[in-house]
């Protein structure tokens, strides 16, 4: 009996031998694939949630440790670290006396792809530092700040939680949408559990819309006389707190790009804008972070649609300074041939914001501030001649699911399909899931992130470059000497903003002779005919803005005999120095 039993154990272990030992394995396996997702250098061909963009920062920065620091700026509501990659050559300066460029994505949580623009460029920096001139030379001369993403609860949330294209925007303050003395009591719900917020329909034969004869997956609108087929009930939901309504009350509402301290206005003004500028604590931190990085000249803000590059002002009743229009219209217009089909334009042309981030920056930072909107829904809309405005959205709808079928190989719709609501009754759900309408397929990524981060290259290559030249010198008897002195600016980019010059929020850019008695100083102002505007008071120290793609000179008259020094000190620019022996 016991020989039997034996037997029959031995048996059951050899079945059971291979399972148990592949069970082991697995959870190895699949920890290996996980991590694997994150390499260096960096994949583009999927979409980092927000624990794989921190590892992809530290991976990158285990691997260049030399050329970069990380750190978090500080935390989210809900206790997530916001991460930001420094990138520099310590070798050739100190970081705050180059030139700083601002990366920053993901500030709206379902602006993913506005992350992979920042990780691509910090991937691309490191990756081709010593192998490209280009890099090499902005890595050495410039320090970048990048922040893939700033609304981390954000972009955790919108890769957790079900949620359509469009949702999951705010920061998490709960706020109470309808006045009933409930906060985020209404969210939405997936009805259906697929993990995405998808759209409910309900047959009405009085609706405003029926389905599309050519595609039975679409709806299309009735024209006057026709008879109806649908009501469209919006995104799916319930009315959990019974009050007769349907998602009334969902997360926030605090959007992260209406809460800065410029030119904030309450929420009867601007949708969003919360009860006080910086009410999103780490809204606060990363403006706090950045008010100690003076040398911050550049700013780009990456979101996800539309297909633009946008500057200031951001309302119709502001004007910028002719000097800082000239070298946006520069970038922006080189912009618009690097990333076709996107349009360079002033904000407010799209429509009118107060306190959002790239003002901020631009009148409180002292940088040139560029918003990029990267996808264009064109690009899954076949139409024979581009050059034309889309005119029938029916077509386009169709061409878009086409799109969906032949390239997004159906994964990107949900089919409609019956569903019993406690509310309604007998409804439908379906649509388009929430990795589509503003995101581009992960097939297409990797050509977006390459085209916006060589824009970038190409605003950080531009920040000024200063050249300080002891040009003439030349005795004038009686133990006086004439010294001319020449500041030359390689680049596009002034060392410093018009706007911030004129709001006098920034020290101006300094010219400082030491070392022997200056008698007079000025700023020459025409060099052939010996013109010269002499400064009253302490000659010694001259103010200027070396212009992009220009020079400032000067003209020091010298008592005495001795070593002549000069420094030239910049919050954008940095320091150079030059000195002469007389």
């Amino acid at each position: 009996m016991r020989k039997t039993t034996y037997t029959k154990s031995i048996r059951i272990l050899r079945h059971l031998l291979p399972a148990l030992l592949l069970s082991l394995c697995l959870p190895a396996v699949a920890q290996t694939k996980a991590e694997s997702k994150v390499t260096v250098p960096l994949r583009f061909d999927f979409y980092y949630d927000y624990p794989e963009v921190n590892q992809a920062l530290e991976a990158l920065h285990k691997a260049y440790p030399a050329l970069t620091s990380i750190e978090s700026i500080g935390k989210s509501e809900e206790g997530r670290d916001i991460m930001v990659l420094t990138i520099h050559n310590p070798k050739t300066g100190d970081e705050l006396s180059k030139p700083g460029v601002w990366i920053d994505g993901n500030i709206h949580g379902n602006e993913i792809q506005a992350g992979e623009v920042c990780l691509y460029y910090a991937n691309m920096l490191l990756t081709k530092y010593g192998e490209n001139d280009r890099i090499t030379k902005t890595v050495d001369r410039n320090v970048h700040y990048i922040v893939p993403v700033i609304n981390v609860d954000g972009r955790a949330r919108f890769f957790s939680d079900a949620n359509t294209p469009s949702t999951n925007r705010t920061i998490r303050v709960p706020m109470d949408d309808d006045r009933d003395g409930l906060t985020d009591e209404d969210l939405y719900d997936d009805l259906d559990g697929d993990g995405h917020i998808t759209q409910m329909r309900i047959r009405d034969p009085f609706g405003q819309y029926k389905t599309d004869p050519e595609d039975d997956r679409l709806m299309v609108r009735v024209k006057p006389g026709e008879q109806g087929e649908w009501t469209l009930l919006g995104n799916e939901g319930l009315d959990n707190d019974g009050d007769g309504r349907v998602n009334e009350d969902v997360e926030g509402y605090i959007d992260p790009n209406r809460n800065w301290g410029y030119r904030w206005y309450p929420r009867y003004v601007e949708r969003g804008a919360g009860f006080y500028p910086f009410q999103g604590v780490g809204l606060k931190a990363i403006a706090e972070w950045m008010m100690k990085k003076p040398n911050i000249i550049m700013y780009f803000s990456f979101h996800n649609s539309g297909g633009m590059w946008l500057r200031g002002p951001a309302s119709k009743d502001e004007n910028l300074p002719p000097r800082d229009v000239q070298l946006y219209d520069y970038l922006g217009q080189n912009a618009e041939k690097m990333t076709p089909g996107y349009r360079y334009m002033p904000s407010w042309q799209l429509y009118p914001t107060y306190g959002d981030a790239g003002e901020f920056a631009y009148n409180i930072v002292g940088a040139y501030s560029f918003v990029g909107e990267l996808f264009m829904g064109s690009q899954e809309t076949y139409r024979k001649d581009i050059t034309k405005p889309v005119d029938d959205r029916d077509a386009s709808s169709r061409e878009r699911m086409k799109f969906n079928d032949h390239l997004g190989l159906g994964e990107m719709y949900r089919p409609w399909a019956k569903y019993t609501h406690p509310q309604y009754g007998e409804i439908e759900i379906g649509g388009w899931t929430k990795m589509t309408s503003r995101l581009p397929q992960p097939f297409m990524l990797t050509e977006l992130v390459h085209r916006n981060a060589s824009v970038i290259l190409l605003a950080a290559e531009n920040t000024p470059d200063i050249k300080l030249e002891v040009f003439d010198v030349k005795e004038l008897g009686r133990n006086l000497h004439r010294v001319r002195v020449r500041l030359s600016n390689q680049k596009a980019m002034p060392s410093m903003l018009a706007q911030s010059a004129a709001s006098k929020l920034h020290p101006q850019d300094q010219l400082k002779a030491s070392g022997v008695k200056i008698i007079a100083g000025g700023r020459i102002t025409n060099l052939l005919h010996d013109k010269v505007t002499y400064k009253e008071h302490k000659p010694e120290l001259q103010f200027l803005t070396v212009p992009g793609f220009g020079k400032e000179e000067f003209e020091f008259l010298v008592e005495g005999k001795g070593t002549l020094k000069l420094e030239y000190v910049s919050q954008k620019s940095g320091k150079r120095a030059a000195e002469v022996k007389l």
